[in-house]
């Protein structure tokens, strides 16, 4: 698939998309406690979703059985919201959710604690919170995806793993478009950043090794060595300046 620039239309619509994400994760997020089910979440997130008028991205793509990824502790992404998944003190869960809007979409994600956390898990979540916005920094034309995940693998270092198997992408008119963006890299190297792109930058990171595994779910994805992981993930517009964050409020 070739590299969509998106018109100035589409940029409005999306961005337009990503304010009103931003606003539904950050509602999700104020429901996380110790007793709730993921399940919960999820519905909760489609019902502030479709009561904006919007629909979902996530539900039924590729047959995923949610419309919010709920990934808890050694989930990486793509947790399948359940009932009998229920939150408790000292969890860490990654919210990963997309909406269409006006036939476009954005999307975005975060890892939050669930009551009291350990020190531990709580710098985890720092640096990856921390690495996404140096991965946003490296946003502009004339970068390349290379540069994105340099910058990124470069600040995480050696004392945590960088999930290599899956990465940020291309968003807006599919919910996944190219270029592919790892969160490792070399400079200089891959698809060429162009104003009127819309990317989204997702660093996953664990405790503990690269490696992940597939649930018999078929759709989590969890740490292969069981640790802890921390995603974080925003759409971002290129621009002639400063890159701009879409999802947010």
């Amino acid at each position: 698939m070739p590299i969509i620039i998106k018109t100035p239309e589409q940029i409005d619509i999306i961005r337009e998309g990503g304010r009103r994400l931003a606003e539904v994760l950050q509602k999700v997020v104020e429901m996380v406690r110790p007793g709730i089910s993921t399940k919960e979440l999820d519905e909760y997130a489609e019902k502030l979703i479709r009561d904006g008028g919007d629909e979902p991205a996530f539900l039924n793509y590729d047959s995923f059985p949610g419309s919010l990824c709920t990934s808890v502790n050694n989930e990486v992404v793509h947790g399948v919201p359940r009932v009998d998944k229920i939150l408790k003190e000292g969890d860490i869960i990654s919210l990963d959710l997309g909406i269409k809007h006006k036939s476009l979409f954005s999307d975005h994600a975060v890892t939050v604690p669930v009551g009291e956390i350990s020190k531990k898990d709580q710098k985890l979540i720092n640096i990856t919170r921390e690495s996404l916005k140096i991965g946003i920094d490296e946003a502009r034309p004339g970068n390349t995806v290379g540069d994105i995940g340099y910058a990124i693998e470069r600040f995480i270092g050696k004392n945590y793993g960088i999930v290599r198997t899956y990465a940020g992408h291309g968003v807006g008119k599919y919910v996944h478009e190219d270029p592919h963006i790892p969160n490792f890299g070399k400079k200089g190297t891959g698809s060429k950043l162009v104003s009127g792109m819309i990317i989204a930058i997702e660093p996953m990171v664990n405790i503990g090794e690269d490696d992940v595994i597939t649930d018999v779910d078929g759709f989590t994805v969890k740490t292969a060595d069981g640790s802890r992981s921390a995603h974080f993930e925003h759409t971002i517009l290129i621009t002639e300046g400063n890159p701009e964050i879409l999802t947010k409020i």
